[in-house]
């Protein structure tokens, strides 16, 4: 098919689409089929995208290359853009008549780490972290939402006529060390900018095959709290132990004590894990140190449970330095990024639209461990949908969950490697669709 011809295909679906009445039903199915039409004539645009993403990305608060390529391709498309929100952010404003306001996020930042998947267009980068050289790869899935974000935004300009009212699209910076969010809203982006009524985000997910749409209902993700402990003792010789008091032995205690925590203390099918991350002490093999210090993560998804844990992390830590004599230890419990929290409301009314175009590939799932600021957003006071895509051939997926073939790598992973078309094809129509519900679930209220 020649562009000219492919270019009437499109307009000729969108049309056809454009011709739904704004307050009946939507059509779910034959929405799909216009945004499939519209995807297949953007895709290859949108694949070189997304490989010049994955092969160039940019750390927390660094991504200033990524923001500048993104903030090109949505004024290309006619949105007012806003650059440098809470740092490296920006926000995208395209109006269309009187209506709600709908956001859609998506994330800018890779990860430290080198990626091993052998793609021709694999990240070789490096830059300075924390004062050292590092490799930077896109192993968490960002270059997959940046590409479905700018997808979703041509196609919904496609269906304008389906819609009415304000598309606010945000790029957060600094979401894989959950700070992003928290900058861009103390930086007023829901003052200087228009406070959504609904907000969407979507997340690849390593575990589930192209072509899945999964979601939850209520808590989609875990509360993440920061810990350190510095447990203090008296260091020495390492030959006279009796003349010490070891906080090496305190900081191994404590590491395999704190769980019975987990495994005695909290309800057993209630969610809840404490990580112990790094621990630092010592400077030579014959001396015993004077403090070691160590740190990691809690996480949890009930409030209740995270007040039970914490509370018990904190008896430990001053038991274990009570058993050994030692002064009592140095505990900072940082309370950090918030369960997401899916609107009921918001699901329910994407879940209808989303199961008639997707069927069966449309799953309800529990709530998964990872920490997620989109939170942030929620918590200020926008009802969100947080969903998830598959992003791995079905019969890879299947053949891993029997047994019969090797583990998927999961986000994280320096294998990580998502299959672009399909995922991102499912990531546009799904982002889309739910959009429009919301639209369209407005406007029969009025």
């Amino acid at each position: 098919m020649n562009r000219f011809v492919r270019s009437l295909a499109v307009s000729a679906a969108l049309f056809a689409a454009s011709l739904l009445p704004v307050h009946a039903e939507l059509d779910a199915i034959a929405l799909k089929k216009a945004i499939e039409t519209s995807i297949a004539s953007d895709y290859p645009k949108l694949d070189a995208l997304y490989k010049e993403l994955h092969a160039h990305p940019e750390l927390a608060f660094q991504e200033v290359k990524t923001a500048a390529r993104l903030t090109a391709e949505m004024r290309a498309l006619g949105f007012d853009v806003t650059e440098n929100v809470g740092k490296t952010g920006l926000v995208a404003i395209y109006k269309n008549g009187d209506g709600p306001t709908i956001m859609v996020r998506t994330e800018l930042d890779g990860l430290p780490m080198e990626e091993k998947t052998g793609l021709d267009y694999a990240s070789r980068d490096k830059t300075t972290w924390m004062g050292r050289e590092v490799f930077v790869a896109h192993s968490c899935g960002h270059d997959i939402h940046m590409a479905s974000w700018v997808g979703t935004a041509k196609t919904l300009l496609g269906l304008k006529e389906q819609w009415k009212g304000t598309l606010m699209f945000i790029a957060q910076p600094a979401e894989e060390i959950v700070a992003g969010a928290k900058a861009m809203l103390e930086d007023g982006l829901f003052t200087r900018f228009p406070k959504p009524d609904f907000g969407f985000a979507l997340h690849a997910y390593g575990t589930f095959a192209y072509g899945t749409v999964l979601y939850t209902v209520g808590a989609g993700s875990s509360t993440a709290d920061g810990l350190y402990i510095k447990f203090r003792g008296r260091g020495g010789h390492g030959a006279m132990p009796q003349a010490t008091i070891d906080p090496v032995m305190m900081a191994a205690r404590f590491v395999v004590d704190v769980q019975s925590v987990i495994s005695r203390e909290k309800d057993p099918t209630e969610f809840g894990v404490v990580s112990i991350g790094t621990i630092h002490g010592g400077t030579a093999v014959n001396i015993i140190p004077d403090d070691v210090v160590l740190a990691g993560t809690i996480r949890s998804f009930k409030p209740e449970v995270r007040a039970k844990m914490l509370a018990g992390i904190e008896r430990t830590a001053k038991a274990v330095a009570a058993m050994s004599n030692a002064p009592e230890p140095v505990i900072t419990i940082t309370e950090g990024t918030k369960a997401v929290i899916n609107d009921p409301g918001v699901v329910a009314t994407a879940e209808k639209v989303l199961k008639a175009a997707f069927g069966d590939k449309l799953r309800p799932i529990p709530p998964v461990t990872p920490s997620e600021d989109y939170s942030e957003f929620i918590n200020a006071g926008v009802p969100s949908m947080f969903f998830r895509i598959g992003v791995y051939e079905p019969e890879r997926v299947a053949a891993a969950r029997e047994g019969e073939g090797p583990q998927l790598p999961a986000n994280h992973s320096p294998l990580f490697a998502p299959v672009p078309k399909p995922t991102i094809e499912t990531g546009i129509a799904a982002m889309t669709l739910a959009v429009l519900s919301a639209f369209d679930q407005k406007a029969r209220h009025k």
